[in-house]
C-alpha cells in the first residue's frame, strides 16, 4: 500500500460513520473503521487517538479560530458580541460538514460517554476563549462568564441549526441565540421565533373584531 493515501481522514470519517449507524459505537472496532475505509490501523491511528476522537477531531481547528476572531475583534466591542462575532465565524466551517454534523449528534445524544466527551471539549472551548479575552485585557470574571455564555450560545445554535429544516445556516443560529441570552440577562422572555407571526395570523384584524364585538 502507498504511503500517502488521499483523502485519507474523509474516508475514514465517513467509514466510522457508517459503521456506527450499522453496527452501533460501541460494537465498532478501530480495525473496522481501517478495513472500511482501505487504510491501516496505523493511518487511522495518525489522524485519531481511538474512536471517539472521530467524532471530535475538529477540535483544534475550532479552538484556533475561535481564539484568532476573539483576538481581532474591535477594541470598541463588548466581550461578549466578540465572542459571539467569532462563533458566527465558524459558519462556513461548520457548513459544508452539515450532513456529518447531523449524524454525529444523533450519535452522542445515544451515548452517555460520548456526550460527557462532548461537555469536556466544550468546557476546553470556553476556556480558550476566556483566555482569548483576557489577552485583550478582558478582567478574569467577566472573561470567564463571557467564555461560558459563548458556549451555552453555541450549543443552543448548534442544536437548532443541526435541526433546521430552512438549513438556514449556523451564523443565523449564534444571532437567534445571543438574542434570547440579551433578552434573558436583560429580564424579559424572549419570544419564540415565528411565534408573532402565528399569533396575527390567529388573531383577526381589529376592525373584524369589532364587527363582530358590535354585532
Amino acid at each position: 500500500m502507498s504511503r500517502w493515501e488521499p483523502n485519507a481522514r474523509d474516508r475514514l470519517e465517513q467509514a466510522a460513520m457508517e459503521l456506527y449507524r450499522e453496527r452501533g459505537f460501541d460494537q465498532t472496532t478501530v480495525a473496522e473503521i481501517a478495513a472500511r475505509a482501505g487504510l491501516t490501523e496505523r493511518t487511522f491511528f495518525r489522524y485519531f487517538a481511538d474512536k471517539r476522537e472521530v467524532l471530535f477531531g475538529g477540535s483544534a481547528a475550532l479552538h484556533e479560530l475561535l481564539a484568532q476572531r476573539v483576538a481581532g475583534a474591535p477594541d470598541s466591542m463588548a466581550p461578549i458580541d466578540a465572542v459571539a462575532a467569532a462563533l458566527e465565524a465558524t459558519s462556513a466551517l461548520f457548513e459544508e460538514r452539515r450532513d456529518f454534523a447531523r449524524k454525529r449528534q444523533a450519535l452522542i445524544a445515544a451515548h452517555p460517554e460520548l456526550q460527557e466527551r462532548e461537555l469536556i471539549k466544550l468546557a476546553s472551548l470556553a476556556t480558550a476563549i476566556a483566555e482569548a479575552l483576557r489577552r485583550r485585557g478582558v478582567g478574569d470574571a467577566a472573561a470567564s462568564l463571557a467564555g461560558e455564555a459563548g458556549i451555552a450560545v453555541f450549543r443552543l445554535a448548534f442544536e437548532s441549526w443541526v435541526h433546521d429544516r430552512k438549513r438556514r445556516d449556523l451564523a443565523h443560529h449564534v444571532r437567534e441565540s445571543l438574542s434570547a441570552l440579551k433578552a434573558v440577562t436583560a429580564g424579559r422572555v424572549p419570544e419564540a421565533e415565528g411565534s408573532s407571526s402565528r399569533a396575527r395570523a390567529a388573531s383577526p384584524p381589529a376592525r373584524q373584531r369589532g364587527r363582530r364585538s358590535s354585532g
